[in-house]
């Protein structure tokens, strides 16, 4: 067994599709906060994440990209990936 070093090309993967509802927005907002600026999330789901595209751009403005892999009809796929190293708290810049 060998530690092989960290490299960009490591994508973290959340499938929601196996996740409680509940569960889903804490746990993809859980992973996005772990990110550094060039890493990569993909997100899989039975339906469009639409909502949580809005959700992201609200809370957390100008920090992640937003692209879709596949567009359904019965999965979509997307890659979010962390652009701003900068605080993640809500209370934005003034």
């Amino acid at each position: 067994m060998t530690d092989a070093p960290s490299t960009q090309s490591e994508i973290t993967h959340i499938d929601v599709r196996v996740l409680p509802p509940f569960e889903r927005h804490p746990q993809i907002f859980g992973t996005l906060h772990t990110l550094t600026p060039g890493k990569v999330l993909h997100i899989t789901s039975d339906h469009e994440p639409r909502p949580l595209q809005y959700q992201l751009e609200t809370a957390l403005p100008g920090k992640f990209s937003w692209e879709y892999l596949e567009q359904g009809p019965e999965v979509w796929r997307v890659e979010i990936t962390r652009l701003d190293a900068g605080c993640d708290c809500c209370c934005g810049s003034h």
